[in-house]
């Protein structure tokens, strides 16, 4: 069953004028930032200007890169001459939330309101710390970047988040609250719910000052007031970017691991981008431990048992091969049950280096790992 699974043709993908945007997604831990960096390095050395986005905060990628930090803005990485001669170049960032969103005010107001916003402290909460904005402002970048065609390809590596999608959900659950009906009612005494309330006005008030705070819902009022010409854009650019990760000439990458938990969240990330009708290009199954020889682990357990009195080296060898096989067929069995699950969905294995990705050199061999089916 496993030998009938479509390999995944990465290089079609990378090298092909029409692919704009390449999304990894996964579960945490399972190489999804390692995996774009490799890619956006090999599309650029290909000969395609290309923009990797991370929000992986470990700074791994700068430091696979060569650059001793990244920031909101691109940076060019230096890949050598061979690439520039083709005119392929690769810029790098990792977004910074709270940057991006003071971007997206400056861009939308007067400088005087956009001071007056930056000074509130509902404003300071929500572009900081509230749900959701960090996915919100991860597609923000993701827009803004596409909408200046200098990119032939944008690489994002999304959020290292348990809850699934979250960077598909989250920009419309805080666009809608932004600019919906709730914080609205309880920011503008008066009318809404203030006005149904009627003579319980007062009640109502007291209430929602002890929950809430006296001081946070006046800040919360003030924040209103001065977003009030912002909250329709919200959502419009929420819906703008949704509609460009359906676009064809994106491509979503599920990227998992070979053990249970990465399996069962791969699984679940498929499922609901063929629900979103996503453009879902298929799954890179990462650090994985191909058989070292034609030999089975029983037998190579039974030669080294047989060996290790007359010659240890050998021995040791073939120690290491009925151990690596026994790794091997866990994987297999983890691999079988998103085949299972889904039989058409195209795969890469990757085999693991035997060290960490810490440089450009190391990114290029996980390259030819990717594309080497």
């Amino acid at each position: 069953m496993t030998s009938r699974v479509p390999a995944l043709d990465l290089d079609r993908i990378l090298f092909d004028p029409a692919t704009k945007v390449i999304i990894t997604c996964g579960s945490g831990g399972v190489g999804k930032t390692t995996t774009a960096a490799a890619l956006a390095l090999r599309a650029a050395e290909y000969g395609r200007r290309t923009a990797v986005l991370t929000i992986d905060p470990a700074k791994r990628l700068a430091q696979s890169m060569g650059l001793t930090a990244l920031d909101n803005t691109p940076r060019r990485v230096d890949i050598g001459d061979a690439a520039a001669e083709d005119g392929g170049e690769l810029w790098a960032m990792m977004l910074d939330t709270r940057r991006t969103f003071d971007e997206m005010v400056l861009a939308h107001s007067t400088p005087e309101r956009a001071e007056a916003i930056f000074a509130n402290p509902f404003y300071r909460t929500i572009s900081s710390s509230f749900s959701g904005t960090q996915e919100y402002m991860a597609m923000e970048k993701l827009g803004r970047l596409a909408a200046t065609g200098e990119w032939d390809l944008i690489v994002v590596d999304t959020p290292p988040s348990r809850s699934a999608l979250d960077f598909l959900d989250a920009p419309q659950r805080l666009a809608s609250f932004l600019d919906g009906r709730v914080i609205r009612m309880l920011t503008t005494p008066g009318r809404g719910v203030m006005k149904i309330v009627g003579a319980g006005l007062n009640l109502f008030s007291k209430a929602v000052t002890t929950i809430i705070g006296g001081q946070l819902l006046n800040d919360a009022a003030q924040f209103v007031q001065l977003f009030e010409d912002m909250f329709g854009g919200f959502r419009a650019r929420a819906e703008a970017t949704y509609t460009l990760l359906r676009a064809p000439g994106t491509q979503f990458l599920v990227v998992a691991t070979c053990e249970a938990d990465a399996v069962r969240e791969a699984s679940y990330f498929a499922d609901r981008l063929q629900e979103e009708q996503m453009p879902l290009a298929g799954l890179v199954l990462n650090r994985t431990h191909p058989p070292l020889a034609d030999l089975s682990g029983g037998v190579a357990e039974t030669a080294a048992a047989r060996l290790a009195g007359t010659s240890p080296l050998a021995s040791a060898v073939l120690a290491v091969h009925a151990e690596r096989m026994t790794v091997h067929a866990v994987e297999q069995r983890m691999r079988s049950r998103i085949v299972r699950a889904h039989p058409t969905l195209p795969i890469a294995a990757v085999p693991a280096l035997a060290a960490d990705a810490h440089d450009l050199e190391s990114l290029r061999e996980i390259g030819r790992r990717l594309t080497d089916q």
